[in-house]
């Protein structure tokens, strides 16, 4: 139950806002989504006193709601997020897709609200371990690169091959800066670009980190961004950290699910996140490579910890892993998948039809999980081994210290593997319960040919449900499209928040007149997209019709594939050639630099772009007063999850193109037709060269989700 004294709170900052800013015009839509939000997280249920059992939740703290461009969602929620945690002994944790939404989030909304509101939030953004320098590290790779020893690197073993002098240049600069204060160590803020291969030898983990032991702790860029995350009342993360610290079991780096309450902004990202973050795979030459230099360390570790045992069985199973790795290749060099004709000298994948392990391949499937397993065991047991010494020789310090850093890769590279084998070695029995993914990929790593190993659900709603809703204090999931032909039910579905009954969603009306601001064009084409050299002949065709080659204004045509977009910019006509953009040819802010000046020079500018183009760019006013999209966003099952997802779906008697794909394009059109209006005073034309729109059942559908703009032609 929402108190008096919250809804007094939220009401008098609000009123404060608009006090503080003479343009602000309160929208029904955002007061309707604080009220919402405000209404969720008074609901969350709280563990009884000396109960050790955590209260069982069925969604009554979490609301789904749907806000279209102009709400001010952010506002909103960070308002309302804000006094309800405050109030409930709560943090707050935003969570959104992109780097962009983030740095927004923290350079200019959550100050605007401070500022504007009186509302008094301290807030910090947080990043993975993977975005901040080692300093101890750093300091053991180039400390004695003055004498040249090995080219500069004390420490070989954290090399699988010979480093180049630009590398050791770049690590030499690295630490100059960083020692001189010059760096701060966030990835994101070193001005080169670094490869991530380079990185990773400097990068904070988790099992080589020597925690409070270590003598860089006082300057460790991970350690000072995480004490800061202790003391502020919102947290701002990005979805792939959520769903990282809640694979660990939660509250391993970020606040406690039970602790917080989330704002999930771009939410619609949240399910394919997820399923990214609870796959597993590794490389066969990273694990050959790991195993053959492992005895090398653990007699190192024996040495210092009198555990010459638990070393010799680590190695023995480092050994046995070998050989089931080496018969992996055996196996691998002769399947047909990886021999036709057409894939023999090609990248190619071998998918295991259901998740299914191949019949020949059960028991060395299994062999290798239990091997993989037993050999995390001995590597974690020598780890607590080489901590017990750290704490009794003092003498030693400086050794044990670089042994710990360097066995932390180890241990990561055995957890890796173990991820993949335990997924790989499940039999689902259940034929109700979605299968897993399983399959193998070859590839060419500068030029050796490698195989990766992959393993994963095609599903995270179980993950979610489990993981996060059944346990989080109160949710917020936002985005300006989470509804598909006009239900929430593939989210809900696809989150596994249709296990929770109790879950609120709430659809936003737009702030825009739509009828008033824009209008809506089917041409008449003949050609069907299926037809794609027929389909881009008409294309072809009717830009010139539909761009003025003389109106100072901007445009966007928005295709599915880099080919025909490609085809149809090379065959325009010579008067549109000088205005075209296209998307790939340049970096996106040199793009979009280049379009403005066209527009400021009374010159009409044509960005021709892709998938990324059609979500999240925003081009208001003249920037953009025609939105042309070339064909329907249907994205076909090509990648080895979706290939399973579909066997499933159609071994069930459904239809995965109804199911899945028409639901997922819908959303994508949505999203596209949303590039035009983006503010109030904003105008213009959408333009669909599909006519499935018109001939299609699912046309008709998708064509009723589009905003009410007037229909032309």
């Amino acid at each position: 139950m929402l108190t008096d004294l919250e809804k007094n709170a939220i009401r008098d900052h609000y009123r404060t806002i608009s006090k503080n800013l003479p343009h602000f015009r309160p929208r029904h839509a955002q007061r309707e989504m604080l009220a919402a939000i405000a209404n969720a997280f008074s609901r969350t249920l709280t563990r009884e006193d000396n109960s050790d059992t955590p209260p069982e939740r069925q969604g009554e703290s979490i609301v789904v709601i749907e806000g279209p461009t102009g709400v001010g969602k952010s506002l909103a929620y960070l308002l309302a997020g804000g006094i309800m945690a405050q109030t409930r002994g709560k943090r707050l944790i935003v969570s959104s897709a992109t780097v962009a939404l983030q740095e927004q989030l923290v350079g200019r909304d959550l100050p605007f609200v401070v500022e504007k509101s009186g509302l008094e939030l301290s807030f910090a953004l947080a990043k993975g371990r993977g975005r901040y320098l080692c300093p101890y590290k750093l300091y053991q790779l180039t400390q004695n690169h003055a004498q040249q020893t090995l080219l500069g690197i004390e420490s070989p073993i954290l090399w699988e091959n010979k480093p180049r002098p630009h590398d050791l240049d770049i690590l030499s600069n690295m630490a100059k800066q960083f020692a001189n204060r010059q760096f701060n160590g966030d990835r994101d803020t070193w001005v080169e670009k670094i490869d991530d291969s380079l990185w990773q030898k400097v990068t904070n983990d988790r099992h080589g980190c020597l925690k409070n032991g270590c003598p860089n702790r006082p300057e460790c860029p991970f350690f000072l961004a995480r004490d800061a995350l202790e003391s502020v009342d919102v947290v701002v993360c990005n979805h792939d950290l959520l769903l990282s610290d809640i694979n660990m079991g939660g509250g391993v780096i970020l606040p406690a699910p039970e602790n917080s309450f989330y704002c999930i902004d771009e939410a619609h990202h949240l399910p394919k996140k997820a399923l990214n973050q609870f796959a597993a795979e590794h490389s066969w030459l990273h694990a050959i490579w790991a195993l053959e230099k492992l005895p090398d360390i653990t007699q190192k570790i024996a040495r210092l910890s009198d555990k010459i045992n638990l070393a010799n069985a680590a190695d023995d199973a480092a050994s046995e892993l070998l050989e089931y790795f080496n018969e992996w290749q055996f196996h691998l060099q002769i399947a047909p998948e990886f021999n036709q004709n057409d894939t023999a000298e090609h990248e190619a994948i071998w998918l295991w039809e259901d998740g299914q392990i191949p019949e020949p391949l059960q028991t060395l499937t299994h062999n290798t999980y239990i091997v993989a397993q037993t050999l995390l065991k001995h590597l974690n047991e020598l780890n607590d081994a080489l901590g017990h010494a750290k704490r009794d020789k003092e003498q030693n310090q400086p050794e044990i210290d670089a042994l710990i850093s360097e066995f932390g890769i180890f241990i990561a590279h055995a957890e890796q593997i173990l991820d993949v084998w335990e997924l790989m070695a499940t039999v689902i029995k259940d034929e109700k319960e979605p299968p897993l993914a399983k399959w193998i990929s070859r590839q060419f790593e500068d030029k050796r040919l490698d195989y990766m190993f992959h393993a994963s659900p095609i599903s995270s709603a179980k993950m979610l449900a489990n993981g996060l809703w059944r346990r989080a204090a109160g949710v917020v999931l936002t985005s300006a499209t989470l509804q598909s032909l006009g239900s929430f039910n593939l989210l809900l579905q696809q989150t596994g928040l249709i296990w929770l009954p109790e879950t609120t969603t709430l659809a936003l009306n737009s702030p825009f007149d739509f009828v008033q601001q824009g209008e809506l064009y089917l041409p008449p084409l003949s050609a069907s997209p299926k037809d794609s050299v027929a389909h881009t002949d008409e294309v072809v065709q009717w830009l010139p019709k539909l761009i003025d080659d003389k109106a100072a204004v901007g445009t966007l045509v928005l295709f599915t594939s880099r080919k025909q977009m490609n085809d149809v910019a090379f065959r325009l006509p010579e008067n549109l050639l000088p205005y075209v953009l296209i998307q790939g040819e340049q970096s996106k802010s040199k793009l979009l630099e280049q379009h403005y000046q066209a527009l400021k020079n009374g010159k009409p500018s044509i960005i021709f772009g892709l998938d990324s183009f059609a979500e999240g760019l925003d081009l208001p006013h003249e920037a953009c007063v025609h939105v042309i999209i070339v064909k329907l966003p249907f994205s076909m099952p090509d990648n080895p999850i979706e290939k399973t997802q579909s066997r499933w779906i159609e071994k069930r008697g459904g239809k995965p193109f109804i199911e899945i794909t028409v639901p997922e394009a819908s959303i994508k059109l949505v999203q596209a037709v949303g590039r035009l209006i983006r503010t109030e005073n904003d105008y213009g034309r959408v333009t669909i060269l599909d006519n499935r729109l018109k001939t299609q059942r699912y046309g008709q559908q998708m064509l009723a989700c589009l905003p009410p703009f007037r229909r032309i032609g």
